[in-house]
């Protein structure tokens, strides 16, 4: 089922005569989920999502504490919307994870990350709101495409992004320094003219 969601206005400036308007947070809806900008109040639960070292075994860099978390948060609130939009995943009233989205206005693409916490893994979550960021991205935003990384050994992130649709694109090997090795990243893409064609 795809999200509802109410368009806001596209971020694009006058790149190719569309309006200058600024986007504005907005909430997403789809079958299970409710896709809300984070809160101050998100902290505690994104610390404990974070926190857990199978959830950060493939994307955390550093020892995370609740005061870093919460300060990170502070810094996401506070961006631009149409610059990086992000949502807090929420299940039952619960939030469960969050999915977001950088984007390059320059070259009209935006680059799509995600995570849920590992008490709701396998339950097709995280597809569910990556869905729904996509279509967010491409329906309200007006991007060309939507990119995502991963590393390869991270099957179920990699399978969310095959369930997405998104293409294999590349694979990057010893791309990266990260927990005392060199890291491969795989890097995926998906047109708007794939995603039209899809729906």
């Amino acid at each position: 089922m795809r999200a509802l969601l109410a368009a806001p206005a596209s971020p694009w400036g006058t790149i190719e005569g569309v309006t200058d308007q600024p986007a504005t947070p907005t909430e997403l809806r789809t079958a299970r989920l409710l896709l809300r900008p984070p809160r101050p109040e998100d902290a505690d639960a994104y610390f404990e999502i974070a926190s857990d070292p199978e959830f950060a075994h493939f994307g955390s860099r550093q020892t995370i504490d609740r005061e870093a978390t919460g300060r990170a948060l502070a810094r996401i609130i506070a961006m631009p919307w149409e610059q990086r939009p992000e949502f807090a995943i929420v299940l039952e009233g619960q939030v469960v994870g969050r999915v977001m989205l950088d984007v390059d206005r320059l070259n009209r693409i935006a680059a799509l990350g995600y995570g849920i916490g590992r008490p709701w893994w396998e339950r097709g979550l995280a597809t569910e709101a990556a869905r729904a960021a996509l279509d967010y991205a491409f329906e309200a935003l007006g991007v060309a495409k939507v990119w995502a990384r991963a590393d390869p050994r991270n099957v179920g992130s990699v399978r969310v992004l095959e369930k997405l649709g998104m293409q294999r694109e590349g694979l990057l090997r010893g791309h990266l320094f990260f927990r005392g090795e060199r890291v491969d990243r795989v890097y995926y893409g998906l047109l708007r003219e794939e995603w039209e064609a899809a729906r």
